[in-house]
């Protein structure tokens, strides 16, 4: 680890970890430590994976700090998966995190490396995707809506026809023509079904990543603020684990607010998360409606246009299965000019009145506005979905922390 003191903070799929983490914390602000800085991970790391990400993004920070503060560093290691991408998912890697899934992941497995080319395999493999996703075993929205019981939008793809599917998946992938059905030969829509697979499963972690938060790091974080109640805590997540630390903020008690700032790193979530009123549903709101108050300081989003998992992939996983005629149209056309399903990581806070947007270079330059929802456009810097191990992203959670030199 590049930086001392660390300690990880370690979650299992329900959110519970070993006893004494929180205790743990606490004993680094009795050393004397006033600023806890703790990264989470996203979709598909491994914990060996993140704990390298966290050595890499850390590095620059002891070299950024004010004299005086004295930061303590903390890594959340969650199970969100390995998916390698050789020669089809590893179905061993998903089993890991989903062993309750396994026969289900064995046999799309087989059928992703068999392409068989009958439309009854492609039949059997959509609902396979919905047995894996939680969604019912029918390919009917009524279905899946009751089988969740979760009052959450079912992705259109869980529901749709499974060639259509698979057709689109391919075309978004950037691996044939437009998209068609069988006529198209069942390689190429195979391979469209490998990226199914893939978005099925992030589904899965997409909700785990929230009871994590809200479950997991949440209360350890209020622990942490009865016992330390001096300790700053600075919460930093990248792609799912900016949800994660995001819903971390509805498992604190109103009453306690140790988070002096919050920084999303190309966020895999809603960009109407925090938003009082949906602008195409304004009887509702966002998932995360005024949780930046939870937040001493700023809540910033830092967002690329580079990102082309946030981009494309994410809306196609996010189109509700009610909007599914959608799934028929030219993907990259159609969901790109439906602000609905836009990631917060695309193009940072959308819905949230006032919050202001700035570029990278003028924060790194100005500084972070001292408190509320700021977008930040990193695309100077950030150019791919990944693309995080950045110094000027550490400067970034520096300043949003107003801990850095001046």
């Amino acid at each position: 680890m590049s930086v001392d003191p660390y300690r990880e903070i370690v979650f299992d799929k329900d959110g519970e970890g070993p006893a004494g983490q929180a205790a743990d914390l606490v004993g680094l602000a009795r050393r004397g430590v006033t600023d806890l800085i703790v990264f989470t991970h996203g979709w598909n790391n491994s914990p060996s994976g993140a704990t390298r990400l966290y050595s890499d993004f850390f590095a620059p920070f002891p070299e950024l700090l004010a004299p005086g503060v004295e930061a303590g560093y903390a890594g959340v290691v969650w199970p969100s998966m390995m998916f390698t991408d050789e020669p089809v998912p590893d179905f061993r890697a998903l089993v890991t995190v989903l062993p309750e899934k396994e026969r289900a992941i064995v046999r799309l497995t087989e059928l992703l490396e068999l392409a068989p080319p009958e439309e009854a395999a492609f039949a059997e493999f959509g609902a396979l995707l919905r047995e894996l996703a939680g969604v019912g075993g029918e390919a009917s929205l009524g279905a899946a809506a009751e089988a969740t019981g979760s009052g959450e939008d079912i992705p259109a793809f869980l529901v749709a026809d499974p060639m259509e599917m698979c057709a689109l998946f391919a075309d978004a992938a950037g691996t044939g023509a437009p998209p068609a059905r069988f006529g198209d030969g069942p390689g190429r829509l195979w391979k469209g079904g490998r990226e199914a697979l893939r978005q099925a499963t992030y589904h899965v972690m997409k909700r785990r990543a929230g009871q994590v938060g809200e479950r997991g790091l949440g209360p350890v974080l209020a622990e942490v603020a009865r016992a330390a109640p001096g300790l700053r805590v600075h919460l930093v997540g990248h792609s799912m684990g900016a949800r994660l630390v995001a819903y971390a903020l509805r498992g604190l008690p109103g009453a306690l607010r140790p988070v002096r700032s919050m920084t999303l790193l190309q966020g895999a979530f809603s960009h109407y998360a925090f938003a009082a009123r949906l602008p195409h549903a304004p009887d509702r709101s966002g998932a995360l409606r005024d949780m930046q108050l939870r937040v001493r300081g700023p809540v910033v989003a830092c967002h690329s246009h580079h990102d082309s998992a946030l981009g494309v992939f994410y809306p196609l996983a996010s189109l509700a299965a009610r909007d599914s005629a959608s799934l028929t149209g030219p993907l990259g056309r159609v969901v790109a000019r439906d602000p609905r399903w836009g990631a917060i990581g695309w193009d940072g806070f959308q819905g949230v009145p006032g919050a202001p947007r700035r570029m990278l270079a003028t924060v790194l330059r100005d500084g972070v506005p001292a408190s509320g929802c700021v977008s930040v456009d990193t695309a100077e810097a950030v150019r791919s979905h990944s693309d995080v191990r950045r110094p000027e992203l550490a400067r970034v959670v520096v300043s949003a922390a107003r801990i850095g030199r001046r």
